[in-house]
């Protein structure tokens, strides 16, 4: 059979994240079971038209504006597809209107106040409305997703067929769950695009609270982005240059054993489709504290596999680290749970239910549209 994904990025562009590596992950998979696999994104600066990225075949054109007609002008030059994937990023493709095959919709997750972060109004209001707008204009076409308080949100819109398909990591578990006492100084990291939706400067200043209490801890901060002048300047301005350690991009290798020697990883998102950072540090032995935010408080189930944060603050943050240095054997406890529950994420388990659910969708009868 023949899949097509699209999706505004794919795995070389500069912007791509958690989102194209999930995507990458079922495309691969569908390929070793012998399907014909094909990706088409939006083209970006230095980047060629076609290119293979690991054995997956990639093609762009267009830009923002002008992707759709560019995947359009080039589905019609192809032999038939008997699947597509519409793969939403707050704007989708409009496939079912223009690719006549069977078609599915992918979303991570529902920006929802993510716009807000963005854009300034109108456009923010603009851009939530066209959101909930699209999810009816959508509704009889099959919607699959990660997480369960995205599927809730999907079906409020007045969608009628979600399907739950977990993500996958391709960190294997630790064979063993190595000692790694809980104390100061307390190793914290954070792994994420230095975007503003993030909210990296949370992790930063919960670290100042932390320091002020008289903890000694420090941050990693692995990542990229467009926030990183401004989120060095915080940490300047707060007197924590000594204390924050910007890595940057690393490699698959130095970010697992970034993760695997921290003791606990922060995550304070404003919304996440899930939080696939959360799983792999699981599966090195790092429990998490999260803000109480969708996708979140899935990776993360509080007072099992780590703790949920009571609200949206640095001051919250720093309360579940300080709970944790206080109450030692939970610490013990949470990072055996999450461990355990990591390997059930691998992609080795993840990827054939998932493909199943794919193949079955590309032989199902045409749905209606409208």
């Amino acid at each position: 059979m023949r899949f097509l994904m699209l999706n505004w990025r794919d795995p070389k562009n500069p912007l791509s994240g958690g989102a194209e590596r999930v995507t990458q992950g079922y495309l691969a998979a569908l390929q070793a079971r012998g399907h014909d696999v094909f990706w088409f994104a939006n083209h970006f600066p230095g980047a060629a038209t076609e290119e293979n990225v690991d054995g997956i075949p990639i093609r762009r054109g267009g830009d923002k504006g002008s992707s759709i007609l560019a995947a359009r002008r080039w589905y019609r030059q192809q032999p038939p597809f008997d699947l597509v994937i519409d793969q939403h990023h707050g704007i989708p493709w409009y496939a079912p209107w223009w690719c006549g095959t069977r078609c599915v919709a992918y979303l991570h997750e529902v920006l929802g106040p993510i716009w807000n972060v963005f854009y300034r109004w109108p456009k923010s209001v603009l851009g939530r409305w066209q959101e909930g707008w699209t999810h009816r204009l959508y509704r009889n076409v099959p919607f699959w997703t990660a997480s369960s308080c995205t599927r809730e949100t999907l079906l409020r819109h007045g969608v009628r067929a979600v399907e739950l398909i977990p993500y996958g990591v391709h960190t294997r578990a630790l064979a063993e769950l190595e000692p790694k006492p809980l104390g100061q100084p307390l190793r914290l990291v954070m792994v994420s695009r230095l975007a503003p939706n993030k909210r990296i400067e949370h992790g930063i200043r919960a670290l100042r609270h932390l320091r002020d209490r008289g903890l000694e801890t420090e941050l990693t901060i692995v990542g990229s982005g467009m926030l990183e002048p401004l989120l060095r300047r915080l940490v300047a301005d707060l007197g924590l240059t000594q204390r924050v350690l910007f890595t940057g991009l690393l490699s698959e290798l130095a970010k697992d054993d970034v993760l695997r020697r921290s003791h606990l990883l922060l995550h304070t998102s404003l919304r996440e489709g899930w939080g696939l950072n959360v799983i792999e540090a699981n599966a090195l032995g790092t429990p998490g504290v999260v803000y109480p935010v969708a996708g979140l408080i899935e990776s993360t189930l509080h007072d099992q596999t780590g703790l949920v944060a009571a609200a949206e603050t640095p001051a919250a943050l720093a309360d579940c680290v300080q709970r944790l240095l206080e109450r030692p054997d939970d610490y013990v406890r949470y990072r055996t749970a999450a461990w355990e529950r990591a390997k059930t994420f691998h992609w080795s388990q993840v990827l054939p239910p998932a493909c199943v659910w794919l193949e079955r969708q590309a032989t199902a009868r045409s749905r209606s549209k409208t």
